[in-house]
């Protein structure tokens, strides 16, 4: 399983998942950058993610839906804010309404995606920083910590695919 650590702190409201993909960084990276790859990995995996904006670059606005088994669609967007490729990317993660614009009542985080090299395969640590310690609490209630994990877990196998 590539997810090796996560840990949550109310303090510094932020969520940190680390994981070790027996992959390089460029590769990690590459499926970052391309959505057709991104959706295949993003979201738990009864929940198929179809992006409909995908850059990035500075100032883009990156858009997603996942669809339930049931057919329900949940959206989200990032706002990039940084792109060091293949190492960084930083963006503003929140919940979408059906029209994939941000929904104001939900939890936005500042998230710092780094891939670093290590023995041949790629680290990557995944850290979102939420407003206040009721947002990330509220995300964690979600079950944020399961249905990333889950999202993560499936990377390796796709790259063996």
């Amino acid at each position: 399983m590539p997810v090796t650590d996560v840990n949550h702190d109310l303090d510094t409201r932020t969520l940190t998942m680390t994981a070790e993909f027996a992959a390089p960084v460029e590769r990690i990276w590459e499926l970052y950058a391309d959505p057709r790859q991104l959706e295949k990995v993003w979201g738990p995996p009864s929940y198929p993610a179809t992006f409909v904006d995908h850059d990035l670059l500075p100032g883009a606005r990156v858009t997603y839906y996942m669809t339930s088994p049931e057919g329900e669609k949940f959206a989200g967007y990032w706002d990039v804010t940084a792109v060091d490729a293949p190492t960084r990317l930083e963006f503003r993660d929140g919940f979408a309404d059906e029209n994939l614009q941000p929904n104001p009542d939900m939890p936005v985080s500042e998230s710092v995606y780094t891939f670093t090299p290590i023995d041949g395969g790629t680290r990557a640590v995944y850290t979102s920083t939420y407003a206040s310690a009721e947002a990330l609490q509220q995300v964690l209630d979600m079950g944020m910590i399961e249905g990333a994990t889950s999202a993560v877990n499936q990377i390796d196998g796709f790259l063996e695919a």
